[in-house]
This record gives structure tokens, sequence and C-alpha cells, in this order.
């Protein structure tokens, strides 16, 4: 009998509709059974993660991942970077930048300020898919596959 260990969540930080279902889709492609919170913009991100406003009552666990978009409404991608990687408790939380920013800026601030990797958004789909994949391979890592499963 196989026991199943718990996925921790991965919180999804994107506003435009089309790139959170490019997201999702690709998730779903590659068989990630975690729990997607999805939310629309930094401010949200930052009460999801400090469990304030309508988060008030979710579990306090922290998500195994957050994939951040950096061009976000009302709080910008590096500033809630910012105010979690300052956070004792948010530290740790892995943070993979999904962005469409090309900037070099961007990807400097982003690691300067603690990210775990730095993905741009590619408009091909397949490459996206690609890009999530190699991803996957990280959260396998995070979320410890039982002993003998085989990693491709």
């Amino acid at each position: 009998m196989e026991t199943k260990h718990k996925l921790g969540r991965i919180l999804l930080v994107e506003d435009d509709p089309k790139d959170v279902e490019l997201t999702l889709t690709a998730l779903e492609e590659y068989n990630l059974a975690n729990e997607v919170i999805v939310v629309r913009d930094g401010e949200e991100a930052l009460e999801y993660l400090y469990s304030r406003g309508k988060f008030k009552a979710r579990s306090s666990d922290n998500p195994s991942v957050m994939l951040l978009d950096l061009k976000l409404p009302k709080v910008d991608g590096l500033e809630v970077l910012k105010q979690i990687k300052s956070e004792e408790k948010l530290r740790m939380v892995p943070v993979v930048v999904l962005t469409s920013s090309k900037e070099e800026k961007d990807m400097v601030a982003s690691y300067r300020l603690g990210v775990n990797a730095y993905v741009v958004k590619p408009v091909d789909f397949h490459e996206f898919v690609n890009a999530i994949k190699e991803l996957g391979i990280f959260w396998a890592v995070i979320n410890q596959p039982p002993p003998g499963s085989i990693r491709k």
C-alpha cells in the first residue's frame, strides 16, 4: 500500500488571465498534483502570505513554492519579494520569478533579493511548458518524493 505524502501548495501570483491559464495547463501537463492558489496582484499575495483579509482563516503552512510575476498591479513583484525575504517566517519560501521582463536590472534585483529561479515567459506555449517542466524537478526536490521514486 503506498503512502501518499502531502504536497505543499503552489502560490501563483499573476494578473494576466491568459498567463494564469497557461501556467495551470503547463503544471497539469507535468502532472503536478499540488494545490495551486492564484492571486491577481502583489497586495493579494502579501495578504495570503501574512494570512490577512480574506485569507485570515487559511491553514498556517507556507506555500512550498511561489511563482511570482514582477509586473503586478497595486504592489509589484520586487516589492513582494523584498517584504517576504526580510521576514523570518517567510524567508525560506522558494520563489520562482515568472516574468515577461527581459530587463537585466529586474533579473539582478530579483537574485539580489534571494529568488531561487528566474524564468522569462516565452510566448511560445511549448517553450513555456518546457520551462515549467524544468521547474518541476525543482518542486520534486522540495516535496521530497518517496524513496525509490525515479526522477527523470
